[in-house]
């Protein structure tokens, strides 16, 4: 299955393929503390996104990540460790994939898992910012097909902002403005 190379408006669909991957990896979690959230635009309702599910599995400690990768590989999905982002793990795609997805493993409250989680949250919640967000990636969606790490870099300094903001509303600090 290759990766969409499209943004596409927001398909109510996406909460229900969020579940659907989720209770597909529920049999190999049973036992391991966790919590499994979708994250990324298509955690977002109203967000043009490419139609790709980011879903963390959150676990209490760095201790039971070993055991995470683990059970995740006998799920079917390849370990491809940080990928340059520490304190997230991701995975590639079992061969039975059914939708489209990245699964990573973080640790509850780490700067990964919170990002994901401020991003989101914050998206929600704020129509303009999620508006500004989308008209960012369609203007930079005809790198899909030339070179997404050029594409996930024109989008840094906005989600760089869009996170500062969001953590200083979330800490009570204001609008967290960065003046990026």
């Amino acid at each position: 299955m290759s990766a969409p190379a499209e943004v596409v408006e927001y398909d109510p669909r996406w909460p229900l393929w969020f579940t659907e991957i989720h209770a597909r990896l529920m049999p190999y979690l049973t036992g391991l503390p966790h919590q499994v959230e979708h994250v990324g635009s298509t955690s977002v309702p109203g967000l043009a996104a490419k139609p790709i599910i980011d879903l963390d599995v959150v676990v209490p400690s760095a201790e039971l990540v070993p055991a995470a990768i683990e059970r995740l590989t006998a799920a079917g999905y390849r370990h491809e460790g940080d990928q340059g982002i520490p304190g997230r793990e991701a995975f590639a795609l079992p061969a039975d994939a059914a939708h489209y997805h990245h699964l990573y493993v973080v640790v509850d409250g780490n700067k990964a898992h919170r990002d994901h989680v401020l991003l989101r949250d914050h998206l929600r919640t704020n129509a303009a910012d999620r508006e500004r967000y989308a008209e960012r990636k369609r203007e930079l969606a005809h790198l899909l097909h030339t070179d997404r790490a050029a594409y996930v870099d024109a989008k840094g300094a906005l989600v760089e902002e869009l996170i500062a903001k969001a953590d200083g509303s979330a800490r009570g600090g204001g609008s967290g403005r960065t003046g990026a």
